[in-house]
């Protein structure tokens, strides 16, 4: 026999012996009962069902988390499939695994395997800003930076020498290579760093002082940083890095007062957000206190340039996080010309369909600090930018994407936790959602509650601490929306109260009662002629941050100036009804801004946004 057909025949034989055994899985399968069968693919994400039914590939291998009954390790069960076992999350009971992936279904036919998730592949979703969101005028006219409060970054690092850094980063950590310096091989961790906490030095003009007029100051010149390094030089990594380092932010929350988290970072959505690791691990973050930023994503739009919907990424996908989608300012510090990105993801979330995102803020063309060394700078020299001070290189980059979005909302809730370190998380989203701006021609499933408004948000945080002036007084030229958009309904009629039950930790967003079962209450609802709800002085009767009236007006949730809740008759003369399937939020939607949804196209698959 000539030596090509021996490799012919070994070649027909290992193929022969592939479908062997596929036919001996398909025989395994056929023998369990449907109920069985089940029972075993409920055990996997989308991606992994796929990939555990299909003929394999010789030799392939698949990065997953392991979850347990007992939530012991699944060392010994990784192992005796000839897996190799990686880091354990004790909170989760899972495990990092590297599995064959013909010992797939075998590993998930274990009775001690709860689930089976996809270590999926993350990434990041790539002047004006300031003044177009009122974030400088927060700084100018009422003194607030974000000074005392922490903002942690997961990202791909940070280069600590950049000159509007200068300070900013008071500690770094590597989930992807251990190093013990800070360091940015990619590029845009550094961009998202100094658009929450840049000092603008290196835009300063001449005689300005350090940053007291930088073109391309951060949101919160004053708030320092955590930089949690979980990307690569490509800027890829994956969620169990990223879950690692958002267990850091929580374990060192106190340590440098972490109060928000930015994830500039996206991951495809296989499973519902009530059983995705990632997503529980942000969860986990919340109810501690920190508020938890995400990239929408951005594919708002298909292969053929088409508005699509349903393209939200995780963690962004979970009611607990604050989802951000990309407007454009286009090039003006005018905010009345923004417009919503066409990249930006819309509503609603993949699996669940709940409403996303919360709110939009600029993320087009973002100038902010740049790492010349990092692989970002090196691939796009065209968007390099020059300072006024005199460096080696161009200190800044202009990039887009939600990415540069998410950092934007997580600087001006750094403005809104100086002005009101009391507020919690859910507090910081419905201030955000009611002073957003709600523009005519988008539905909630793309602007979500409305556009950013940091002065609106910081004078609201201000009012909740009784240290401001309350709505009614409030001289911002920008129209709030005056609604919040809960779970999937649009509450609007009213007046937040700074201690409603709803802002309670632990409360889950969109829940109609707290854990302890109590109604969730929102605030005091207005009625036609009602003077409490119009220019009436904030030490009026029943005023939004009076806190001697929101404990009396929340008391009795049949009283008359209570909002309504999910559970109680009659929401929709209060609030309006989003629904909770994909249909029904376009065809329930109120005819406000935008609309019905005039097209409902959706990705052929979630997948990470890139930016």
């Amino acid at each position: 026999m000539s030596r090509r057909a021996l490799v012919l025949a070994c070649a027909l034989l290992t193929a022969g012996v592939g479908v062997a055994r596929a036919a001996d899985r398909a025989d395994d399968r056929a023998r369990l009962n449907a109920k069985d069968v089940e029972k075993l693919n409920a055990k996997f994400d989308r991606a992994l069902l796929t990939r555990a039914h299909g003929v394999h590939v010789r030799g392939a291998r698949t990065r997953v988390i392991v979850r347990t009954v007992d939530g012991r390790p699944a060392s010994a069960l990784i192992e005796a499939v000839n897996g190799v076992a990686g880091r354990y999350f004790p909170w989760l009971g899972g495990q990092v695994a590297i599995v064959p992936d013909a010992a797939l279904e075998r590993l998930a036919g274990r009775p001690e395997v709860a689930a089976i998730s996809l270590d999926r592949a993350v990434r990041g979703t790539m002047e004006r800003t300031t003044s177009a969101t009122g974030a400088r005028w927060v700084t100018e006219h009422l003194g607030v930076t974000g000074s005392g409060v922490g903002v942690a970054t997961i990202d791909s690092g940070v280069n600590p020498w950049h000159e509007d850094l200068d300070g900013r980063v008071v500690h770094f950590a590597d989930f992807v290579n251990a190093q013990p310096f800070a360091y940015d091989d990619y590029g845009h961790g550094t961009h998202v760093a100094g658009i929450i906490a840049g000092n603008g030095r290196a835009s300063a003009s001449a005689g300005s002082g350090q940053d007291s007029n930088g073109a391309r100051r951060g949101v919160a010149p004053g708030a320092h940083l955590v930089v949690l390094k979980a990307l690569d030089v490509t800027g890829n990594g994956f969620t169990s890095n990223v879950i690692a380092a958002i267990d850091y932010a929580i374990a060192n929350r106190a340590t440098y007062n972490i109060r928000v988290l930015n994830l500039s970072v996206a991951a495809g959505v296989y499973e519902s957000f009530t059983k995705d690791p990632l997503t529980l691990a942000a969860k986990r973050a919340v109810d501690s206190g920190i508020v938890v930023v995400a990239a929408a994503g951005n594919r708002g739009r298909d292969l053929t340039g088409q508005a699509q919907y349903g393209g939200i990424a995780s963690p962004g996908n979970a009611p607990w996080v604050l989802t951000v989608g990309a407007t454009s300012d286009l090039g003006t510090a005018d905010r009345r010309d923004d417009v919503v990105a066409g990249f930006s993801s819309r509503g609603p979330a993949p699996i669940d369909e709940n409403a996303k995102p919360d709110l939009v803020a600029p993320g087009v063309n973002i100038e902010s600090t740049a790492d010349p060394s990092s692989a970002l700078y090196s691939a796009n020299p065209s968007s390099r930018l020059w300072g006024v001070v005199k460096t080696g290189s161009e200190p800044y980059l202009s990039l887009t994407g939600t990415s540069m979005a998410a950092p934007v909302v997580a600087g001006a809730i750094a403005l809104m936790l100086e002005a009101n370190a009391a507020l919690t998380p859910n507090a910081v989203k419905a201030i955000l959602e009611y002073t957003a701006e709600a523009r005519d021609g988008y539905n909630y499933l793309t602007q979500g509650a409305g556009f950013l408004n940091a002065r609106g948000a910081v004078e609201l945080a201000r009012a909740f601490a009784g240290t401001g002036l309350g709505p009614e007084l409030s001289s911002d030229p920008v129209r709030w929306s005056r609604h919040i958009i809960w779970g999937n309904r649009r509450v609007a009629g009213g007046m937040l109260g700074a201690r409603a039950s709803a802002w309670k930790l632990g409360v889950t967003w969109g829940d109609a009662q707290t854990p302890k079962g109590e109604a969730i209450g929102w605030g005091v609802a207005c009625r036609d002629g009602d003077v409490d709800c119009e220019q009436a002085p904030r030490t009026a009767p029943c005023s939004v941050v009076t806190p001697d009236c929101d404990s009396a007006a929340l008391g009795a949730l049949d009283g008359p100036h209570v909002l309504a809740t999910p559970a109680m008759p009659g929401i929709d003369a209060i609030g309006v009804d989003l629904g909770s399937r994909l249909d029904a939020l376009g065809d329930r939607m109120p005819p406000g801004p935008g609309g019905a949804l005039a097209s409902r196209r959706r990705p052929t698959a979630a997948a990470g946004a890139r930016g």
